[in-house]
């Protein structure tokens, strides 16, 4: 039995990328082995969304070539799909898959195998708008507790900062039949949790109009919802400007479909949101928040922020520091702008210093410590289902709530992968305490 072994970079959906490489490898008759160990071939899944997740992959990729000279090494994701002269130019590659295509990656790799050493196989294509959703079969290996099923695929947007179009290609949606088809696979693998995400979540679905058909991410929703079984449903990330009314009644009437929404901001400044090319200034961001809100009251809004964009000067980014505690988000990613190559952003004039960058992301990073700590607070004393997923020792269980905290209980191991309701009793840091209701 040949061995493989996966190192994933970058984001959810590259998580559920590689999973549902290694269940196509499985399914093959190869052994998944932790990427430390003696493997017959190393695949790298690779980031480019910032510096630094590129430079991390470069570095990966160094080390599967080290680990064994005679091994089989093989880059896919986006920075193949983005750069591929770069990743061809670094010595030891021998396959390079971007982001179409893997469903053939077991028979590139094994033709690769035949002939190591004596070409690449290059399989970097280039995406056109004709680009079909690549129905690939999720992974039930691995966890056994939340799994993420890929729904959607590309981005039209072009925000002047993001390169992801460019590695990921269009709008693709996953068929209604696949979902369902994909989540009864998940729920009798033993998973309690969905979450369904995509590079552009909201657009679900909107490239199939053209074809006649006319759904949307709430179709999406109720199909996973309708499989017999399914105990949790989850949303990763989507633009506020895509939250529809629909969907909100149903995340307010609907207890398996959690209470959490993460909208990416970005800035909380209209004019660094028009040099972005975001879809939506302050003002509608505010009203759609309130308008969730009011449907969902104790739904929990998290979000993503950048800072240092070309051209944020310190009363840009003030504006910003201000909105977001209007906000009153639960939790904030926060990002130091990154130049990526061959964006708009990158060409602009004012670009910030990267000192100024660190120094606002501390900041920000104290109003996010200061409004997780408000949404923590405002949890105590409810009742709350808790997902338990692993020990934290002997005697303690952690586990995820509706809303994305994390809960810690007196407990052991026998909770995992059961949902109980929990009455949280206090604070710790930045988690949740509770006791077995």
């Amino acid at each position: 039995m040949r061995k493989i072994a996966f190192y994933t970079l970058g984001c959810k959906v590259n998580q559920a990328d590689t999973a549902s490489m290694e269940g196509i490898f499985r399914a093959s008759g190869y052994e998944v082995v932790p990427f430390g160990e003696p493997a017959d071939v190393y695949l790298v899944n690779t980031c480019v969304v910032t510096n630094t997740g590129q430079r991390k992959s470069r570095q990966i990729i160094n080390r599967a070539v080290r680990h064994n000279p005679l091994s089989l090494v093989v880059v896919t994701g986006c920075y193949p799909q983005t750069a591929p002269e770069e990743v061809r130019a670094i010595e030891g590659v021998d396959v390079i898959i971007g982001n179409q295509e893997r469903g053939r990656i077991v028979e590139l790799v094994e033709e690769a195998l035949e002939h190591k050493r004596t070409e690449i196989l290059d399989n970097v294509q280039q995406m056109t708008v004709d680009t079909k959703f690549e129905e690939l079969g999720v992974g039930t290996e691995t966890d056994k507790t939340r799994a993420f099923l890929k729904i959607q695929e590309g981005c039209n947007q072009y925000c002047t900062y993001c390169i992801i179009p460019f590695a990921r290609g269009p709008l693709r949606s996953r068929s209604l039949d696949s979902i369902r088809e994909e989540v009864g696979k998940l729920v009798a693998a033993g998973y309690k949790e969905v979450v369904l995400i995509g590079i552009h979540l909201g657009c679900y679905g909107k490239e199939l109009a053209k074809e006649g058909k006319h759904v949307t991410l709430y179709d999406a929703v109720k199909a996973a919802l309708s499989v017999e079984g399914v105990q949790r449903v989850r949303l990763g990330s989507l633009e506020s400007v895509e939250v529809e009314p629909r969907l909100l009644q149903l995340m307010a009437e609907e207890p398996r479909l959690q209470r959490h929404l993460h909208l990416p901001l970005q800035s909380g400044c209209d004019k660094i949101l028009r040099a972005m090319h975001r879809p939506y200034d302050t003002k509608r961001f505010t009203e759609l928040v309130n308008e969730i809100r009011a449907q969902v009251p104790d739904v929990a809004i998290t979000t993503d922020v950048i800072v240092g964009f070309p051209g944020e000067n310190e009363e840009d980014f003030a504006t910003t520091l201000e909105f977001a505690k209007k906000c009153g988000f639960a939790k904030m990613h926060i990002f130091p702008y990154s130049k990526r190559k061959g964006t708009p952003a990158a060409e602009m004039k004012e670009q910030v210093d990267e000192a100024v960058k660190s120094e606002r992301a501390a900041r920000l990073a104290k109003v996010d410590e200061e409004l997780h700590q408000q949404m923590l607070q405002s949890t105590v004393g409810k009742v709350e289902e808790v997902l338990f997923e692993q020990p934290v020792d002997d005697e303690h269980m952690e586990g995820l709530c509706g809303p994305y905290l994390r809960v810690v209980v007196p407990g052991t191991a026998e909770l995992a992968n059961t949902i109980v309701k929990v009455k949280i009793t206090g604070i710790k840091e930045d988690f949740l305490l509770g006791e077995l209701n």
